[in-house]
């Protein structure tokens, strides 16, 4: 069974626009078609967690100085097969609260599990252009994305506040399903292999040291 982080990718909850949490709904049916398909899912809201109002990252701190929530959400990050980054677009790109959020831990915390990236608007485009976006960011991370991803146009009118779809839920589950059912199978794939290889294990070929005779910009 995969366990999965759905973070939420906004930290606004005033108006102008409404409704102020959009992002919650959409994330809330990723957790819903994620836990339906027999996988364990924790949502991380950016409300809920205190970074502080100085950005200073995870591996920042010494061990004994990491602030409590911090610490307790790098270890969920280590232990998740798998995360989804729910987005809206600000300014043609992810969102900032997603991207600070993010950015508190180092890449070896979610490197070699897969990601699925999920935007979303009030208005006509799901905000697709931050998943552009997103893919560059995730793979920098090296929780590489899964090909397929899900935007949501008018998301106020698509989900309710529990995160159900208000019109022809088959056919929203199947276009989400696409892209969780990714995610699934590359996180259980990824899951099964660590237990057979470390990962962060360099391989011996890589590890000689070069020659006079091999060494790069050498002939």
């Amino acid at each position: 069974m995969s366990h999965f982080l759905v973070f939420l990718g906004t930290a606004r909850d005033s108006t102008p626009p409404a409704p102020a949490r959009l992002g919650l709904r959409v994330a809330r049916a990723c957790v819903r078609l994620l836990e339906a398909d027999g996988a364990t899912v924790e949502l991380i809201d950016p409300l809920d967690i205190e970074l502080g109002a100085v950005f200073k990252p995870h591996f920042a701190y010494t061990k004994s100085q990491v602030p409590e929530p911090l610490d307790a959400l790098a270890e969920k990050v280590a232990a998740a097969d798998g995360y989804v980054m729910v987005s809206p677009e600000y300014n043609h790109a992810m969102s900032p609260a997603l991207a600070h959020l993010l950015n508190h831990f180092g890449s070896s915390l979610y490197a070699f599990k897969p990601s699925a990236i999920v935007t979303y608007s009030a208005g006509q485009w799901g905000g697709a252009r931050a998943a552009v976006n997103l893919r560059t960011f995730l793979s920098e991370l090296g929780c590489l994305p899964v090909s397929a991803m899900v935007h949501v146009p008018k998301a106020q009118e698509a989900l309710d506040e529990d995160g159900r779809f208000h019109e022809d839920p088959d056919r929203w589950a199947g276009y989400f399903g696409r892209t969780l059912g990714q995610l699934g199978w590359w996180a259980e794939a990824a899951a099964r292999h660590r237990d057979v290889q470390d990962p962060t294990r360099v391989s011996p070929a890589f590890q000689r040291a070069p020659t006079q005779r091999n060494a790069p910009g050498r002939e």
